[in-house]
């Protein structure tokens, strides 16, 4: 209750700011009346920005939803050559990305889709000229000469495409035109980066015009790369890439217009490397309720360090952005995204016409040493690949009735894609050993000292031998003898074993029907109601090629199935660690027992969902607005590769405790199912527009069921249904009575102003909670319980949704004398407060607040023909990482846990993913 006061105070005190700033100013203003028709159509053609939001163009301060517009001057004063650099100008918006470009995430209003899962598409939709991307990594490339990038925010789906549960990033590029022009801009920084691009367009015809763009760029490295000796071996996180894209305008008259767009991206880039932020131990402390240190050395530190020496710090230092890897599994980033698309529209007097057709074929390779570290444990080789074959095609018909007081729209969409996954994780040559002494140290309650487990025995050649007598000894010790045979299966699993040809496919196909009218009931007074209606299928399939047979032999050993069938005791001590052995030995989907499975499954689901605003205008300057939308977006299949070993195939498993004991069936894949997320969003705002300057403020709350959420749990991906619980939950955390289970609500405010010549300022708050429900469930239903692995989620905020954000711009264009030269002086800044980083929420993982700050200043010739500009982006070099997470199969638990009591003692390494330090450079530019 305090917290939902606390929102509604700080709404009703942006509201009457807004308010007292909009008398204020009509008081030093001529009042204009209804009609003032010419002086309206001035301030537009000189100040307004127009966005098409709506689907209908219309100045910025008209359009009654939260949108974002980004011009093509702020974008290239701001640096920004991908959506990412987007973050500094929009601050509900936050765009990261983590091992991966090809899947980066979105998320507006502290919510998105994360994590490097391509079965997930994004909450946050991307749109590149009408075009629908399936995942925001298409929009981490370089765009070419953009015209304007809206940022729509909440529910999306009766005017665009393709239907988005949290927001939508609509990037309009520049199209031909009728008169002869180019440009061309070379720039060299720091990291010794060079990018070039050039442009040109013009008409062939009085009725064709063309236009070409191109862009390479080229950087070294933010990471070092380094053996266990520490020496650099290698860069990672470089750039490599060009793109390329021509146009066809064609109007052969005023009724049709024919837009034809075809565009080529290629990057062969070494990405991403991740560092160490955290290898200390945790131990309950003398308070009850506390975790401490341990005071001493991380057992899974020690392992890794007798294993390949000097392989894992034991005090990390991330921001010498030095990533340890092992000799020969260099990192790879390979894309090649290509498309064609055609937009006709056709104006038949009464109604316009516009169809989009497109195709797309996107794919990425991206490899590279898995564990991060410098023992050789997990690796992805060459051949891995995601590709996504995408078609689509909408029809949108729009115009006006009733003498003007209608303007409806109705329209159609259809899209098929393919999706192949080919994801081959493998086993290095240290796996065996890391494996043995993870098994045989677990009995440990806390890390011994250094020395007291003979930690040295995991660097003894033991791959194709017989376990050493020292060994043996320490298993007999323990009471484990009769795994001795076992135990020296796993120590001595080959290298390169895993996946040789392993593919999982999933075709898609969405079909949609929306409508979007707007009555004006009034000069004034506007109603708009929108309704859709999308029906998804999806068709999955997995065809496995292993060559792991040590995993199918455990499986089948006696001795192993003696043991389990005797069950936990004192007479058993070999009980426990079964599961431990079985586990390591067919980590993920890792068996040749699985390649006789023959794995299909198909889901089909179709959603109602819409949207009504209502929208007042007392005066000219002035616009409010409130509206409820309803939004959806479609389920589908975890296709995490090692989530179908872990949680998916084997959770019908006969012996729920073992569940690696226990043969696969093709009947196991409908686990991999994930439902469909839906939200129900409130807003109201005011949106206030002079000569000078403009205010647009907006509070909102939505509340999401069946929450997405893809978390990282060290292994595998773990997808989960997010919903809340009207009740105490009941035996095994099951729910009779569910809720939202995610709530995102808060305040946004955003300011432009013009205040002497050639000045532009502007400003953006974001207030905004995104906390998960106090009793969480896995499922709609309520008969999934929450994965232990999130524990931490119930009444807390989600993960990279920092609660207040603002951001800043400013920018002088100063004429010099009367020659025609002018000056640019431009800085922006965005500040953020403390959020955390990982899906899970471990506290390890949680980022400070923060704040970055780009500048620009430069020379410009008459009509700005040329221009000589030294820029700077981060320029404080503000350290931060954009995702933390659970370094791979290193280690489990978290500090949290421990403090709760839940764990003895947590061991689990983290990694992170780091933001780009400071960049500086120089930048040529001109045109005619």
């Amino acid at each position: 209750m305090k917290k939902s006061f606390r929102l509604l105070s700080y709404s009703a005190a942006a509201v009457a700011v807004a308010f007292s700033l909009s008398a204020h100013a009509q008081d030093e203003e001529t009042p204009q009346v209804a009609d003032d028709a010419t002086d309206v159509a001035d301030d537009f053609a000189n100040n307004a920005i127009i966005v098409t939001a709506t689907r209908r163009a219309s100045p910025l301060s008209d359009v009654p939803i939260a949108v974002s517009a980004v011009t093509a001057a702020s974008l290239q004063n701001s640096g920004a050559n991908d959506i990412r650099q987007l973050n500094q100008l929009a601050p509900s918006l936050l765009v990261s990305s983590t091992g991966s470009e090809a899947n980066g995430a979105a998320r507006i209003r502290g919510v998105g889709t994360v994590g490097d899962n391509p079965g997930l598409e994004s909450s946050v939709a991307v749109f590149i000229d009408g075009v629908y991307r399936s995942r925001t990594g298409a929009g981490l490339t370089d765009l070419g000469e953009i015209e304007r990038i809206e940022v729509l925010r909440g529910p999306q789906g009766t005017l665009f495409g393709r239907n988005a549960s949290a927001g939508l990033i609509n990037i309009v590029s520049k199209s031909p035109e009728f008169e002869l022009g180019a440009k061309g801009e070379i720039t060299y920084g720091n990291y010794n980066f060079w990018r070039a691009a050039a442009s040109i367009t013009g008409p062939v015809s009085e009725q064709v015009a063309l236009r070409l763009d191109g862009v390479w760029s080229q950087r070294d490295g933010f990471m070092d790369l380094v053996d266990g000796t520490g020496t650099k071996i290698g860069e990672a996180n470089d750039r490599d890439r060009y793109f390329l894209r021509g146009q066809a305008l064609i109007e052969p008259n005023d009724d049709l217009s024919i837009r034809l767009i075809a565009d080529y991206t290629n990057r062969d880039e070494s990405c991403c490397a991740a560092t160490y932020i955290s290898t200390r131990e945790t131990i309950p402390g003398a308070t009850p309720g506390t975790a401490v240190d341990s005071p001493t050395t991380n057992r899974i530190v020690q392992i890794l360090n007798a294993i390949a020496p000097n392989s894992a710090p034991m005090t990390p230092t991330p921001y010498a952005r030095e990533s340890y890897i092992t000799p020969g599994r260099d990192y790879g980033s390979k894309l090649k995204d290509w498309g064609i698309s055609g937009e006709i529209n056709y104006d038949f007097g009464g109604a316009k016409l516009t169809s989009i057709t497109a195709y797309r074929d996107y794919k990425s390779k991206d490899f590279g040493d898995y564990d991060y570290t410098a023992a050789d444990i997990l690796y992805r080789d060459p051949n891995t690949f995601r590709q996504f074959k995408t078609f689509t095609q909408e029809l949108r018909l729009q115009g006006s009735a009733f003498e003007d007081k209608l303007d409806w729209l109705v329209g159609g969409y259809y899209a098929n894609e393919k999706l192949t996954l080919r994801d081959n994780i493998r086993f290095g040559a240290d796996y065996g050993k890391f494996a043995t002494c993870r098994l045989l140290t677990a009995s440990f309650p806390v890390s011994p000292p250094n020395g007291a487990f003979p930690y040295a025995l995991c660097g003894i050649p033991i791959d194709g031998n017989p376990l050493t007598p020292d060994i043996g000894n320490l298993i007999a010790g323990a009471g484990l003898g009769p795994l001795t045979g076992a135990v020296t299966a796993l120590a001595t699993i080959p290298a390169d074993t895993g996946d040789v040809d392993t593919r999982y496919h999933q075709k898609s196909e969405n079909w949609a029907l929306f409508t979007h009218n707007i009555v004006h009931i009034t000069d004034r007074l506007d109603l708009t109601l929108g309704l859709r209606y999308t029906h998804e299928s999806k068709d999955f399939s997995a065809d496995i090629n292993n060559n792991n047979a040590t995993c199918a032999a455990l499986q089948a050993n006696p001795t192993l199935a003696s043991i389990i069938a005797a069950g936990p005791g004192p007479a058993n001590p070999a009980f426990p660690a079964v599961g431990g052995l079985l586990s390591l030995a067919c980590l993920g989907n890792s068996s040749s027992g699985l390649n006789a499975l023959d794995l299909n499954d198909n889901i089909s689901d179709g959603e109602l969902s819409g949207t009504a605003v209502l929208s007042f205008k007392p005066n000219n300057q002035t616009l409010l607005y409130a509206s409820y939308s309803k939004g959806y977006k479609a389920g589908g299949y975890n296709l995490d590769r090692f989530e179908l070993g872990n949680t998916g195939l084997n959770s019908l498993s006969s012996n729920p405790a073992f569940p690696y004991y226990s043969a696969r069936s093709a009947s196991d894949a409908p686990t991999l199912r994930f439902a469909a997320e839906k939200v129900d969003a409130f807003e109201i705002g005011m949106k206030y527009s002079t000569r000078k300057w403009s205010a647009n403020i907006a509070a909102f709350r939505q509340e999401f069921t069946d929450f997405q959420l893809n978390t990282f749990n060290g292994t595998s991906f773990v997808v989960q249904n997010i919903n809340g619980c009207s009740e105490a939950l009941g035996a095994g955390g099951t729910c009779g009575n569910t809720k939202p289970g995610l709530v995102s609500q808060g305040v946004e405010l955003e300011l432009t102003a013009s205040p002497i010549r050639n000045v532009r300022i502007t400003g953006g708050m974001t207030y905004a909670e995104a906390k998960f429900a106090k009793r969480l469930v896995g499922s709609k239903d309520g008969q999934t319980p929450l994965d232990p692995a999130l524990f931490l989620l119930p009444g807390n905020t989600n993960s990279n949704a920092p609660e207040l954000v603002t951001t800043v711009s400013f920018a002088w264009t100063p004429e010099i004398g009367s020659s025609g030269l002018s000056a640019l002086f431009y800085f922006d800044g965005r500040m953020t407060s403390d959020y955390n980083t990982g899906s899970d929420l471990f506290p390890e993982k949680n980022q400070d607040g923060y704040d970055v700050w780009n500048a620009r200043v430069g020379l410009r010739g008459p009509d700005e023909r040329w221009a000589v500009e030294f820029w700077g982006q981060n320029v404080f070099n503000q350290k931060y990482t954009q995702v933390a997470f659970n370094s791979p199969l290193q280690g489990s638990g978290s500090s949290a846990a421990v403090q709760a009591g839940a764990l003895p003692n947590a061991t689990q390494l983290f990694s992170a993913y780091l933001a780009e330090p400071r960049t500086y450079g120089i930048t040529l530019r001109g045109k005619f």
